[in-house]
C-alpha cells in the first residue's frame, strides 16, 4: 500500500476537522476538554480555536464553572449559521433540490418530478438552474455556500465525478455529472450514490450511532443500501458494495430489472414490485378485499398501502404476494447477517411504517437466525425525513474533512 507524509497545512486542516466534527458531535465545550478529546496541548487548542472565531465558524457561549473555586471557563461551539450548502438529489420519480445549514436544518427543499431516462444535460441543466433561484430568494449569498452536494441514482464512477449508471434516471451513461454542476453554479461539487448519501445523514445525525459496523437498507421506488465500517461508509472496489437489490434471486423466467439483468431481489421484494404483482392478480375473485379498497379508482391508482392493508386484512391474494416478497428479502437480510455481522440493521422507507409488514419481516428474518447472530434491527428515526437534507450534508462533511477550508 502507498504511504504519504503529512505537510504542516496537512496536519491543520487535520486539527480543524477533528475539531468541527467533535463539536458537531458532542455539543459545545470548554477549550481544556476540546484539548483533552483531541489530545492537543491547551497551546495548540487555543490557537485552532482562536482561528475558527475569527472565522466565524465557532462562537463562544457562556462562562462555566470548572469545579475549581474562582475558575470559570468559555464554552465554545460550532456556528452553524456561518455557512450552508447546497444539494441536488436525483432519483425516480422525485427529484429533490434543497439547501442546509451545518447542522443539517433545512433552509428550503423542492421536489420535482423526474421522468424515467431524462436527457441528463437538459435535466442537469433545469435543476441547477432552479437549485440557484431557490439560493438568490432565499438570500444565501455566495460567500456563504461552501458546495453543492449531489446524491445520484445508481452507480457513480470510481474517480467520484461521474454517473457511471443511472439505472434509468438519465438517457446516458457515464454522465460527467461533477463537472456540469460545477460549470452551472460556479461551486466546488462532491458527488455519491443517493443511498449512501442517505446513510451518511443518517449518521451525521445520529452523533453518538456512527461507530462500528451498520448496514442500511432503503425500500422506496426499489431497494439500495450502505455498508459502515467502524463508522465508515465502505464503497467496495467497483463503487457497488452492499447493491443487495439487484442480487439475482429468480435463475431464470424472472422480471426484468432496471440494471440490466433480470429475476434481481428488487423484482420482487420492492415496493413497486409489490404493487406491480398485486395489480397483475387483481379481481374480485382473487383479490375480494383489496378489490373492494380500490373500487372507484383506476388500477394504476392501487398504492403499496392498499396493498398492504388487503394482506392485513385477510385478503390472500395479497398476502400472497406480501409473503413472497418478505421471504426473499428476509432471506437477503439473513445472508447479510451471517456474511457481514453488523451491529446494527437500519431499515429506511414508509414501508417500514406498517406495522404488518415490518412485524412479518423481522419474524423472518430472525427465523433461522441463531442467537449469537441476534443483530439490532430497527428503522430509522429520520425515517423519510433525509431526502431533503442528504445531499446538502455531502457537502457539509466534505467541508467538515476539509476543516472548514474551501
Amino acid at each position: 500500500m502507498p504511504f504519504e507524509g503529512d505537510n504542516m497545512m496537512g496536519v491543520k486542516r487535520n486539527n480543524r476537522s477533528a475539531a468541527l466534527r467533535i463539536l458537531h458531535e458532542k455539543g459545545e465545550m470548554s477549550r481544556k476538554r476540546l484539548a483533552e478529546s483531541m489530545k492537543l496541548t491547551p497551546a495548540a487548542i487555543t490557537k485552532i480555536v482562536g482561528e475558527m472565531l475569527s472565522e466565524g465558524l465557532l462562537a463562544e457561549g457562556e462562562a462555566v464553572s470548572n469545579g475549581t473555586a474562582g475558575r470559570r471557563e468559555i464554552m465554545v461551539r460550532l456556528n452553524e449559521r456561518r455557512a450552508c450548502a447546497l444539494g441536488l438529489l436525483i432519483n425516480l420519480p422525485r427529484s429533490v433540490i434543497s439547501a442546509t445549514w451545518l447542522d443539517g436544518t433545512v433552509i428550503f427543499s423542492e421536489s420535482l418530478a423526474l421522468e424515467r431516462s431524462s436527457p441528463a444535460e437538459e435535466t442537469v441543466r433545469q435543476l441547477c438552474a432552479r437549485l440557484m433561484e431557490l439560493a438568490k430568494q432565499n438570500g444565501l449569498s455566495r460567500e456563504q455556500i461552501i458546495g453543492v452536494g449531489v446524491a445520484v441514482r445508481g452507480v457513480t464512477s470510481l474517480d467520484g465525478r461521474s454517473s457511471a449508471n443511472s439505472f434509468g434516471a438519465f438517457a446516458e451513461t457515464g454522465y460527467p455529472l461533477c463537472e456540469r454542476v460545477e460549470e452551472l453554479t460556479g461551486l466546488r461539487v462532491v458527488l455519491s450514490n443517493n443511498v449512501r448519501a442517505l446513510f451518511a445523514a443518517h449518521m451525521f445525525l445520529s452523533h453518538d450511532e456512527a461507530e462500528g459496523s451498520q448496514f442500511f437498507l432503503r425500500c422506496e421506488y426499489g431497494i439500495g443500501a450502505s455498508l459502515s465500517i467502524d463508522g465508515r461508509i465502505w464503497h467496495g472496489v467497483t463503487e457497488q458494495c452492499a447493491e443487495i437489490g439487484h442480487i439475482p434471486v429468480v435463475r431464470r423466467g424472472g422480471k426484468p430489472c432496471v440494471c440490466g439483468k433480470s429475476g434481481c431481489l428488487e423484482t420482487i421484494a420492492s415496493p413497486t414490485a409489490i404493487r406491480e404483482d398485486a395489480l397483475d392478480i387483481l379481481s374480485p375473485e382473487r383479490t375480494p378485499v383489496l378489490w373492494k379498497l380500490r373500487a372507484g379508482r383506476k388500477p394504476d391508482e392501487l398504492t403499496l398501502d392498499d396493498v398492504l392493508n388487503a394482506a392485513c386484512s385477510g385478503d390472500a391474494g395479497a398476502a400472497e404476494v406480501v409473503d413472497r416478497a418478505v421471504s426473499t428479502l428476509g432471506g437477503a437480510l439473513k445472508s447479510v447477517i451471517y456474511l457481514v455481522d453488523p451491529g446494527k440493521i437500519v431499515l429506511y422507507g414508509r414501508m417500514f411504517d406498517n406495522s404488518y409488514y415490518l412485524s412479518r419481516l423481522l419474524s423472518e428474518v430472525r427465523e433461522g437466525v441463531d442467537s449469537g447472530h441476534a443483530v439490532d434491527i430497527r428503522t430509522s428515526p429520520y425515517n423519510h425525513q433525509l431526502e431533503d437534507k442528504a445531499a446538502c450534508l455531502l457537502a457539509v462533511e466534505d467541508f467538515f474533512d476539509n476543516g472548514g477550508i474551501l
